[in-house]
């Protein structure tokens, strides 16, 4: 156990030598003090060498105006706290100060964050998440750091990859089996990090080292909660649709993933409401559409199992309400059981053992194997004994070994009768991030809600290979992959990691494990989300396309897209076919300039029309309709809270209204005119300015800003 990070910057270097080929976890499991004290060392010293290899490298906002600086740093020293320790390699990153003799390999990057940075942009290596581990064997990785979870217990300490599960044991396994050096690892304890079980509890062993040091008690990187706008509630309305009661759920993070969140949760607890936001919106859920085929649009009685590379707070949201509740067993007899309604997992039936024994559940005789599975799985109690001609109950009683006649069937009914299953997963992960809340959420787990809840590996969660295919089909039934992608083709293709010009906005990921698994799988499907729209310079721009230079998801592999204006079910459609379902999801503005791009090509008939309805895809039909009526207070701007205090939520909308004018300087000019012009009134008006610290203007930058806040305050709600 070492105390001391320099210590244990020592003990890393004694091991690897002067050449660093360090693997850390993507997001929340990165160790950012010790990541620090290794790039400072290494930069400090031009004979050594650091190679890191890794993704998602968290980064809090950063201000890209004055105006926004004034808002946005009071918020992150009250959110991430003055401790917080920035990764000091993303800021040189950023600057372009990356020391040469120092390289930075990501294979995903926070959204956005690394555009035009030369030094990422040239290191980025592009693979799925479930190859990293094969790939970074040959990479001779000799360090290995990690944040990692400890709980004592009975005077022991437990430890937990908590967080990250998704590489580190894979990693270590292949590089085992290859016969490669085993690296140096290092678990770095946080006291706040929340602990889980199951797959992601390690043995102390595990671990070459274990740093508890006072200077890891920073607060944990946690993500601000969302707004979620009328585009994106819409959107969320049209995917909500497609999920089925006893079905599978993988969501990302974002707001469209909490749109989907918000829309099944209504579903749940407002079906009337529900139904009448899906009428709204003009979502189709008659006879034939694609909700009708494959989805539902009911509450949830037996629930929704999660399988998702990530957990989040849209997982807690929907445990909290009863919609996440369907567990799976590793136990392909018992699944199977499960699945054609032989039993029930929250209490067996009277004939409970008759109906294991038809299905193959409960095997004709009951060896030492049987047994052990029977007490891990519930259907036998606690502290049943294995004897040589029959099973010892705890109560005193008894059980025959055989089961091949229908009196020892009897005898386990009454045993069986009432039971509960046990061993159930109701949500499988590969790493958490989230806000604050959903931290104390998975701080305050316990008994069947902990148990529940398994960080495993990546490769058991983002494919499913690996000798338990069977088994994962079943556990997976009716699977939904939600998925964003930030544009389409008409054809079906979908760019969701990279621009056409090779600059990288984020990563693959999981993303295309999940496509190719909802192939797979029968009855699964996945389902690419987008804005229809968005806004470049001041000016609209179709996300939907004829054509891209880069392609993440190629259109063999087409199946649904979801935009605020509907679903467009591709699979196993002619490309004609598949052109006009995308147009039908476009907005009007776009959908004549695409067409006729889709005729010169030869792909759409030449005497195609855009229906009227069609026209109707605006967001201002959008607004106006989530707007009506009682809909109005289901779709606030917060659905789950917000880290905003009052003053800054009341500011937000005017912050925005002004970032929005600032992409054309002519907009902005005029709107500043006007604001010279008049003398907007705003109650509270100096609160809001100390807030900017513009009460007391004192240069002409500073009084044309507060001007300009005043007027926008008084243009917003």
């Amino acid at each position: 156990m070492l105390t001391s990070v320099d210590a244990c910057v020592a003990r890393i270097f004694a091991h690897a030598g002067a050449a660093l080929r360090v693997a850390a976890p993507l997001g929340l499991g990165k160790p950012n003090v010790l990541l620090n004290a290794l790039y400072r060392r290494v930069a400090d010293d031009a004979a050594l060498r650091l190679d890191l290899y890794t993704a998602l490298s968290l980064a809090r906002p950063e201000a890209k105006s004055d105006l926004e600086r004034r808002f946005v740093e009071p918020f992150l020293a009250r959110h991430f706290g003055a401790d917080y320790p920035d990764l000091a390699y993303v800021a040189a990153q950023k600057a372009g100060t990356l020391p040469a003799n120092v390289r930075v390999h990501e294979f995903y990057m926070q959204s956005g964050a690394m555009l035009g940075v030369e030094s990422a942009q040239r290191d980025y290596a592009s693979m799925n998440y479930t190859h990293v581990a094969r790939d970074l064997v040959d990479r001779e990785i000799n360090v290995i750091v990690q944040l990692i979870a400890a709980r004592e217990e009975a005077g022991r300490i437990r430890y937990s990859l908590a967080c990250n599960p998704d590489v580190t044991a894979d990693l270590l396994d292949r590089m085992q089996a290859a016969g490669a050096p085993r690296p140096y690892v290092v678990g770095v304890v946080h006291p706040d990090l929340p602990f889980v079980g199951n797959e992601a509890e390690v043995a102390a062993d595990f671990f070459d080292a274990l740093l508890f040091d006072h200077a890891n008690r920073h607060t944990l990187f946690a993500l601000p909660r969302a707004s979620i706008d009328p585009v994106e509630y819409a959107l969320g309305l049209h995917a909500s649709t497609l999920v089925r009661d006893g079905g599978t759920l993988q969501i990302g993070i974002g707001a469209l993933s909490d749109a989907i969140v918000h829309a099944l949760l209504l579903r749940q607890s407002d079906n009337a409401a529900y139904r009448a936001a899906l009428d709204a919106v003009s979502a189709q859920t008659a006879e034939g559409s694609v909700a009708a085929r494959i989805g539902e649009l009911g509450a949830f009685a037996t629930g929704l199992y999660g399988a998702s590379e990530m957990v989040m707070d849209g997982f807690m949201h929907l445990a909290k309400a009863g919609v996440l509740k369907r567990r799976v067993y590793d136990d392909q007899a018992l699944e199977q059981a499960l699945e054609d309604g032989s039993i029930m997992d929250t209490a067996l039936h009277a004939h409970a053992a008759d109906a294991l024994y038809a299905r193959g559940a409960l095997g004709p005789f009951i060896n030492k194997a049987e047994w052990a599975r029977l007490v891990r799985f519930g259907l036998l109690p606690e502290g049943t004994q294995l004897g040589f001609t029959a099973l010892q109950l705890p109560d005193g009683g008894s059980l025959p070994l055989d089961l091949s006649n229908a009196d020892a069937r009897a005898q386990w009914n009454r045993v069986l009768a009432g039971r509960t299953l046990r061993e159930g997963r109701y949500l499988r992960g590969a790493f958490y991030l989230g806000s604050k809340d959903f931290y104390a959420w998975l701080h305050g787990l316990d008994g069947a809600d902990f148990d529940g809840l398994s960080m495993t590996r990546v490769s058991d969660i983002n494919q499913i290979y690996g000798g338990r295919e069977s088994l994962d089909a079943l556990q997976r039934r009716d699977a939904r992959f939600f998925n964003t992608c930030m544009m389409a083709t008409l054809l079906g293709a979908a760019t969701s990691d990279a621009l056409e010009n090779g600059q990288v906005v984020s990563g693959v990921g999981g993303q295309y494990n999940f496509v190719a698994m909802a192939h797979a799988l029968t009855g699964g499907r996945s389902i690419l989300l987008l804005r229809s729209t968005r806004e470049r310079g001041g000016n609209a721009e179709s996300n939907i396309l004829w054509n891209y230079g880069h392609t993440t998801i190629p259109r063999h592999l087409r199946d649904i897209y979801v935009t605020e204006y509907g679903t467009a079910d591709l699979r196993g459609k002619s490309d004609e076919d598949c052109i006009i379902a995308m147009l039908a999801i476009a907005d009007a503005r776009f959908q004549d300039r695409l067409a006729n791009q889709a005729k010169a090509a030869g792909k759409l008939r030449r005497d195609f029309t855009i229906p009227a309805e069609w026209r109707r895809n605006t967001k201002k039909n959008l607004v106006d309709a989530l707007k009506r009526g009682d809909l109005a207070a289901h779709f606030p701007a917060f659905p789950f809270g917000s880290d905003f205090d009052a003053d800054e939520l009341r500011l937000l909308p005017a912050l925005g209204k002004l970032k929005a004018l600032s992409a054309s300087k002519l907009k902005l000019a005029s709107f500043l005119l006007k604001s010279l012009l008049s003398s907007p009134q705003v109650a509270d008006a100096e609160i809001l300015m100390t807030r900017l610290n513009l009460q007391y203007p004192a240069t002409v930058t500073e009084k044309l800003t507060r001007r300009l806040v005043l007027a926008a305050l008084a243009g917003s709600r």
